[in-house]
C-alpha cells in the first residue's frame, strides 16, 4: 500500500512537472519568435515591395519571411506576414527584382521541433533530476513524500561497538543488559509472562557516553540500529514531524528485532502546557510519538532508546510506564570508572610501561568520558611534538593541565610587579590550604599564564573520592578561595582584579550553604533554592520571597566575612613563610606539591630535577602523610577547644 501510494505521487509529480515545463517552453519560444522577427500586414508588404525596400522573400505554406533592405549601419531584421491568395505575387517579386525561394516544409518542421522543444525539454529534465535528487536527500525521500524520515540504519558490523568498549558505567550496562538478553532469547522471558520494556531513557550530563551505550546495546544484540536526532523530526511545515515518526516506526517494525535511538529527545518531548506561543509542529510530533509507542508490540523486539540531559522538561506522558519504562542514569564516572575509561582510550595509543593511569584518574575528579578521551589524545599529540614514539607520564600530566586551564601562553609577558602580585596570590591559596585541616593537598603552584585567562593557578588534588561534604570542609574551601586576595592585602596593602573568579565561586558556595544545604541557624533546614538543569549548568532557582532573599544575602555575607577574616589571620601569623614560598615561586615560576610541603614543614629541601618520578612521588607522599597527621591533631585540638567553650557557655547559662 505504501509503495503504491508513493508511485502514484511520483506519477502525479511527473505530470505536474511536464505541464509546467511545456508551458515554460511554449512561452519562451513565443517570446524568442517575437524578438527575432516583426509581424506586418500583407498590405504593408505590398507597400514595401512597391517602394523597393525588400531584398529577399522566403515563401512557406503558412507565411512569408521577409528580409528588408538595410541602410548603412542598420541592424539586420526579419519580418513576416500571412500569404493571401495572390496570383500575381511571383510577378510582383520579379518586377521588383527581389530574390525569392521556398523552404522545404517537412525538414523545417522537424528542425524547428527539435530545436524549440526536444533540446529545451532534455535540458529541463536534466536540471530537474539534479534539483530533486538534492531535495530527496534533504527531505529524506521524494519531493511529494515530505515526511520520509532521515534515520540512519546501522548494521552490527558497522557500529563496531559492544559493552567492552564502554567503561565506567557498570550500573547503566547492567540495566541495559536485560534488553540485550531479551533480544537474544525472548522465549526465556515470554515463557514466564514477562514483557520487554518498551523504552529506556538514558539520562546524564553531556559527554558521559549515552549514545555510545545505545550503539553498544545494538552491537551486543546483533540487531539493526536506527539513530535519529530529536531535532530532525521538527520542520517548518506542520505535520512533517508526525509523518516522520510514523515512517520511522513502520521501518522499525519491518526490521524487527531492532533498536530505535532518539538522541536529544527533549527537542520534541518538552512538556505541553496551555501557555501562549506553543509550537504546534512539536506538539503534533510528540502526540504522534506517544500514539506510536502505545501502538507497537514490544514482543516483536522493537526497543526504544532515548537520550537527554534535561529530564525535568520532558512531558509526563512520555515517562509513564508503557512508554519509557526505565530510566538509566549515565552519570559522571567515579575514580575506578575514570581509570577504566582511560584504559579503554589508551588501547590505541603507544604508552610507556611506566605510565600510571590511576594517578591521572585521581587528578581528574568530575571529568566525563569525552574529557578523558581528550586528555589521552592531547598527551599523544604532545609526545609527537617532543619527538617521542610513546606517551610518558609527563605528557599525560601536561594534558590534564591543558584541558583544565589551557595551554601555556608564552606571548603574555607580565611586569615584575604583576608577577610578584600573582605569586603572592597563588601562594596565599596554597598556604591556607596547607594550614587548614579539612582541605585537599596542594599538587602544584604556577605563575605561568594560560590561554583560558588564568595568570597562574594552584592545583589541589583529593586523596580519595568523596561523595559528601560537611560544613567544616565547605567553610575551609571558601577560606582557601579567599586566601589569594587575603595574601595581596597583607603583602601589598591593596587589592587587584585577579580574585574575581575566587570571589564568584566563594559566594556561590556560601549561598548554597544557606539556601540548599541548610547549614545556617537562621534558616535551619528550609529549602530556599532548587537546582534546575541538574545535568547541565545546575543553575539554582529561588523559592522564596523578596524579604527572605534579602536575609539570604545577609547570611551569605556573614559566611564570606568569617572565612575572609580566618584567611587573613592564618596568613598574618605565617607572614615569613608566605614571603619565603612566594620568593621561591618567583624564582622557579612553578612549584610542585612535594617541594611546597617541605617548605611548609620547614625542611626547605631542594628537589633534584633529575631524580625519578618514583622518588619524587615517594617524597611527596611522606610529606603529605606527616603533615596530614599534624593537621588531624590540630583538628582534634580545635574540636576539643570548641567543646570546652561550648561546655563553659552551657555552665554559664545554667548558673543564670
Amino acid at each position: 500500500m505504501k509503495n503504491n501510494k508513493f508511485n502514484k505521487n511520483k506519477i502525479k509529480y511527473f505530470i505536474y512537472y511536464a505541464i509546467a515545463v511545456a508551458i515554460i517552453i511554449f512561452m519562451v519560444n513565443d517570446y524568442i519568435q517575437n524578438v527575432k522577427s516583426e509581424h506586418i500586414k500583407y498590405s504593408e508588404f505590398i507597400k514595401y515591395l512597391n517602394q523597393n525596400k525588400i531584398q529577399e522573400v522566403q515563401i512557406t505554406r503558412d507565411k512569408l519571411v521577409i528580409q528588408p533592405k538595410l541602410a548603412e549601419g542598420e541592424k539586420k531584421k526579419i519580418m513576416y506576414t500571412e500569404p493571401l491568395p495572390d496570383q500575381d505575387l511571383i510577378k510582383r517579386l520579379n518586377d521588383a527584382n527581389v530574390k525569392y525561394s521556398g523552404i522545404p516544409q517537412q525538414n523545417s518542421m522537424i528542425k524547428n521541433f527539435i530545436v524549440t522543444w526536444v533540446f529545451p525539454l532534455m535540458i529541463f529534465m536534466f536540471l530537474g533530476k539534479i534539483l530533486f535528487s538534492k531535495l530527496d536527500k534533504k527531505m529524506g525521500g521524494g519531493v511529494m513524500s515530505f515526511g520520509k524520515n532521515t534515520a540512519k540504519i546501522y548494521a552490527e558490523n558497522e557500529t563496531g561497538v559492544t559493552f567492552k568498549d564502554v567503561a565506567g558505567q557498570d550500573e547503566a550496562k547492567e540495566s541495559l543488559l536485560e534488553i540485550v538478553d531479551f533480544l537474544h532469547k525472548p522465549e526465556r522471558f515470554t515463557k514466564i509472562g514477562a514483557k520487554l520494556p518498551k523504552g529506556a531513557l538514558l539520562v546524564g550530563p553531556p559527554g558521559t557516553g549515552k549514545t555510545l551505550l545505545a550503539k553498544a546495546v545494538a552491537g551486543e544484540a546483533n540487531v539493526p540500529f536506527f539513530s535519529i536526532s530529536g531535532s530532525s523530526f521538527v520542520e517548518m511545515f506542520v505535520g512533517m514531524g508526525a509523518s516522520r515518526v510514523r515512517d520511522l516506526f513502520e521501518q522499525a517494525q519491518q526490521k524487527a528485532p531492532c533498536i530505535v535511538f532518539i538522541d536529544e529527545i527533549d527537542a520534541i518531548g518538552k512538556s505541553r502546557d496551555s501557555s501562549m506561543g506553543n509550537n504546534d509542529e512539536r506538539e503534533q510530533t510528540l502526540n504522534q510519538l506517544l500514539a506510536e509507542m502505545d501502538g507497537f508490540d514490544s514482543s516483536k523486539g522493537v526497543v526504544m532508546l532515548a537520550a537527554t540531559n534535561r529530564p525535568e522538561v520532558l512531558d509526563k506522558a512520555l515517562l509513564r510506564p508503557g512508554r519509557f519504562d526505565r530510566r538509566v542514569i549515565v552519570d559522571r564516572p567515579d575514580l575506578k570508572g575514570r581509570e577504566k575509561i582511560l584504559e579503554v582510550h589508551a588501547k590505541g595509543v603507544t604508552m610507556s610501561s611506566k605510565v600510571d593511569l590511576n594517578a591521572i584518574a585521581k587528578g581528574t575528579p568530575g571529568a566525563v568520558g569525552s574529557d578523558l578521551a581528550n586528555i589521552i589524545n592531547e598527551s599523544a599529540l604532545r609526545a609527537v611534538k617532543n619527538g617521542r614514539e610513546e606517551v610518558i607520564q609527563e605528557d599525560l600530566e601536561d594534558a590534564v593541565e591543558v584541558v583544565i586551564a589551557g595551554k601555556e601562553k608564552k606571548d603574555r609577558i607580565m611586569s615584575a610587579d604583576e608577577k610578584k602580585q600573582v605569586a603572592f596570590h597563588e601562594v596565599g591559596h596554597a598556604l591556607v590550604a596547607a594550614l587548614l585541616p579539612n582541605t585537599d593537598p596542594v599538587h602544584k603552584i604556577t605563575i605561568v599564564p594560560r590561554t583560558m585567562g588564568a595568570l597562574g593557578y594552584t592545583m589541589q588534588l583529593p586523596t580519595e573520592e568523596k561523595y559528601l561534604v560537611n560544613k567544616k570542609e565547605m567553610l575551609d574551601k571558601i577560606t582557601v578561595m579567599l586566601g589569594g586576595r587575603s595574601a595581596e592585602e597583607i603583602k601589598f596593602n591593596s587589592i587587584s582584579t585577579g580574585a574575581s573568579n575566587d570571589i564568584e565561586r566563594a559566594t556561590q558556595t556560601a549561598r548554597s550553604m544557606v539556601t540548599i544545604y541548610g547549614m545556617t541557624e537562621k534558616f535551619d533546614m528550609m529549602a530556599l533554592e532548587s537546582i534546575q538543569n541538574k545535568y547541565l549548568d545546575g543553575r539554582p532557582v529561588q523559592n522564596c520571597s523578596q524579604e527572605t532573599s534579602t536575609m539570604i544575602d545577609e547570611e551569605t555575607l556573614k559566611l564570606i566575612k568569617k572565612c575572609h577574616g580566618k584567611a587573613i589571620s592564618i596568613l598574618d601569623e605565617n607572614k615569613d613563610l608566605l614571603n619565603k614560598i612566594a620568593n621561591r615561586l618567583l624564582e622557579k615560576e612553578t612549584l610542585m606539591g612535594n617541594e611546597f610541603m617541605a617548605m611548609v614543614k620547614g625542611e626547605d629541601i631542594e628537589i633534584d630535577e633529575d631524580c625519578s618520578k618514583e622518588e619524587i612521588s615517594k617524597k611527596e607522599d611522606i610529606c603529605e602523610k606527616d603533615f596530614k597527621e599534624e593537621k588531624e591533631f590540630d583538628n582534634k585540638e580545635e574540636n576539643s577547644i570548641g567543646e570546652a567553650e561550648n561546655n563553659e557557655e552551657k555552665n554559664n547559662l545554667d548558673k543564670k
